[in-house]
């Protein structure tokens, strides 16, 4: 193998650590945006056409939580 060359290349090559950093981005803010919704009907009254379960808040604050926390580390991947 010639020196230089290798994984590490090939990861520049493609920008993959930029694919990853949208990736994650792109999911935490969507976990966001789906529980700060879910949230938003509920406080409304609204629910959502052939749901059966009940709306739990403390499941959609964390998840709301951790897809900001995603979403920050997301976004420092590409910046940093």
């Amino acid at each position: 193998m010639r020196p230089g060359y290798g994984i590490g290349v090939m990861a520049d090559i493609l920008g993959l650590d930029a694919l990853l950093a949208q990736l994650m981005t792109a999911l935490g803010l969507a976990m966001v945006a789906g529980n700060g919704f879910a949230m938003w009907k509920h406080a409304r009254g609204e629910v959502p056409e052939g749901v059966k379960g009940a709306y739990r808040p403390g499941r959609a604050r964390f998840l709301l939580a951790v897809g900001l926390v995603i979403s920050i580390w997301g976004l420092a991947g590409l910046v940093i």
